[in-house]
C-alpha cells in the first residue's frame, strides 16, 4: 500500500475519499498451480473443482524436477471451502547483478551490469483469502520485486559496513562513526530490501485486481538465503520453524486477530463509519446478550492491554470485531483489510465470515545465521501456511520430522516425501504420532528446506 493510500484511509485529518468511477477492466487473473509441479501427474482442474474431503490428492513435484537446495514440496486442496486452492508457491534462484553509478558527478540513476555479482535462493508460500488472485500475483511478483531491491543496496551489503553514500562518497568524516552508531549492518539493508519488495509487490497486486474488477489479498511467508544467512519473512499466520536433532526454533512471527486487535480496534475508533453501525470495536470475554444490559462486564478497548468493566448499553450487543481466542480467534464483520499482500477495499463483510485479519503490508523479518550452525542432514526449515499449524503443533511436526528423516536416510526424495506426509498427518489418519487424528479442511502447502544441502543447491525453477 502506498504512504498516500495510507495516510487517507487511515490517518486523522480527512474524510475517507469517495469511490473512484470503475475504469476499463482487464481481464480476471488466470488460476493456475506452481510451475514447478508441472508433470506431477495431477489436473488441478479435475481435482480443484470436484473432491471429497477424504479424498483429497496429495500434489508434489514431479521426480526428476528438483527444487533449490533440494528443497521438498507438497500441498493438498481445502475439502470444498472453495472451488480453488488459494495457496501458491514459488522458489529459484535469486540472481543479482551489481549496480554502479555513472562516471559524471550529476548522474544519480544507476546503471545495472549484464553480469551476476550476487546469487541466492527463494521460496515463498502465500495464502490468498477472498480467492486465489492474489495469491497468484504475489507468486508472480514478489521475487522480481526483490530483486530489484536488492540491485539497488547490493554494493551497501558486499561493504564491511554499509557506506553512508552508496557511492562511497565521503562528505563528512565521521559517517562511518554515524553507521556505527546507528548499529546499521549489512543484513539490515536485506531486511529493507524485503520490507520494500512487499510494499512494491502489494501496490502492484493493488492495481491489478482494480484493474481486473476482483478482491482479495493474501498472506505471504518467504525465505531468503543471501552471503551465509537465511531471511524468513512473514505477513500473516502461515509458519516458519527450524527443526533440528535437539532444538526447535520459530523463524516467524504471526499475525492472528490477538496479535492484530488494537490496530484493528484504533482504525474503527478513528472512523466508526467504517462499522456501518452494525459491529461493536469493544472485545468482550463472549458476545453479550439482552440479559446482560445494565450490568457490568469485563471489556477492553483500543488503548488497552489490560481489562475494566463496563455497563452494558444496547450498542454493546452489536456483533463483536474481535471473538475467541488465539488460533481460532475471529474478526466478525471486520475491516477486510490484510496483514498480507492485497486487499485495498476497505469495506465492511458479513458477519461470521474468518478472514486473515492483518493490517497491511509490512512483513516482520528474522535472520538465521546458518553459517554459524554446525549442520547435521537432519537441520531442515519447515515452512507452511496455516492448514498445517491449526492441527500440528510445533512439536509434533518436529517429532514427525525426525522420525521420518532418521528413517530414510538413503531416499533422494526424502525432504519432498517428508512434505507429503507431513500433510497425510492434517487428515485425520492417526498413526500414533501425533496422538489427536485431527483434520485440517483448509488448504495445506508445505516447503522442507535441508540446510546441509545449501553448497549442493539446484538452481531450480
Amino acid at each position: 500500500m502506498s504512504a498516500g493510500w495510507f495516510r487517507r484511509r487511515f490517518l486523522p485529518g480527512g474524510p475517507l475519499p469517495e469511490p473512484r468511477p470503475a475504469g476499463p477492466r482487464s481481464s480476471p487473473v488466470p488460476y493456475h498451480r506452481p510451475r514447478f509441479l508441472r508433470g506431477s501427474g495431477s489436473s488441478p482442474s479435475a481435482t480443484d473443482a470436484s473432491r471429497r474431503p477424504d479424498s483429497r490428492p496429495v500434489r508434489s513435484p514431479a521426480r526428476g524436477r528438483t527444487l533449490p537446495w533440494n528443497a521438498g514440496y507438497a500441498e493438498i486442496i481445502n475439502a470444498e471451502k472453495s472451488e480453488f486452492n488459494e495457496d501458491q508457491a514459488a522458489c529459484g534462484k535469486l540472481c543479482i547483478r551489481r549496480c554502479l553509478f555513472g562516471i559524471a558527478e550529476d548522474q544519480e540513476w544507476l546503471t545495472v551490469c549484464p553480469e551476476e555479482f550476487l546469487t541466492g535462493h527463494y521460496w515463498a508460500l502465500f495464502d490468498g483469502h477472498g480467492g486465489p488472485a492474489a495469491a497468484i500475483l504475489a507468486a508472480n511478483t514478489l521475487h522480481s520485486c526483490l530483486r530489484r531491491q536488492l540491485e539497488a543496496v547490493v554494493e551497501g551489503m558486499v561493504a564491511t559496513q554499509p557506506p553512508m553514500h552508496l557511492s562511497g562518497r565521503c562528505v563528512c568524516s565521521s559517517d562511518p562513526h554515524f553507521v556505527e552508531e546507528k548499529g546499521i549492518r549489512a543484513e539490515d539493508l536485506v531486511i529493507g530490501a524485503l520490507e520494500s519488495a512487499f510494499q512494491e509487490c502489494d501496490d502492484v497486486i493493488g492495481r491489478e485486481l482494480e484493474a481486473s474488477g476482483q478482491v482479495g489479498g493474501c498472506t505471504a511467508l518467504v525465505a531468503v538465503s543471501l552471503q551465509g544467512k537465511l531471511y524468513v519473512a512473514n505477513a500473516g499466520d502461515s509458519r516458519a520453524i527450524l527443526v533440528r536433532r535437539d532444538e526447535i526454533r520459530v523463524l516467524s512471527t504471526e499475525f492472528t486477530p490477538e496479535t492484530e486487535r488494537q490496530r484493528i480496534q484504533q482504525l474503527a475508533f478513528i472512523y466508526p463509519e467504517l462499522l456501518a453501525g452494525e459491529f461493536t470495536r469493544l472485545e468482550f470475554p463472549r458476545r453479550l446478550k439482552g440479559d446482560d444490559l445494565g450490568e457490568k462486564v469485563l471489556f477492553r478497548d483500543h488503548h488497552m492491554n489490560g481489562w475494566s468493566y463496563k455497563q452494558v448499553e444496547k450498542s454493546d450487543l452489536k456483533y463483536p470485531l474481535i471473538h475467541g481466542q488465539g488460533r481460532q480467534a475471529r474478526l466478525l464483520g471486520t475491516l477486510a483489510v490484510s496483514r498480507g499482500l492485497g486487499d485495498h477495499q476497505l469495506r465492511v463483510l458479513d458477519t461470521n465470515i474468518q478472514l486473515k485479519p492483518f493490517l497491511l503490508s509490512i512483513p516482520q523479518v528474522t535472520v538465521l545465521d546458518v553459517d554459524q550452525l554446525a549442520l547435521e542432514e537432519e537441520d531442515v526449515v519447515i515452512m507452511a501456511t496455516d492448514g498445517l499449524w491449526d492441527v500440528l503443533s510445533n512439536e509434533q511436526v518436529a517429532r514427525l520430522v525426525r522420525r521420518f528423516l532418521t528413517g530414510n536416510r538413503e531416499d533422494p526424495h526424502r525432504f519432498s516425501e517428508l512434505a507429503k506426509m507431513l500433510i497425510h498427518n492434517t487428515q485425520g489418519k492417526d498413526d500414533g504420532a501425533t496422538g489427536e487424528g485431527q483434520v485440517s479442511y483448509d488448504d495445506v502447502s508445505v516447503f522442507v528446506i535441508p540446510l546441509h544441502s545449501q553448497d549442493k543447491g539446484n538452481s531450480g525453477q
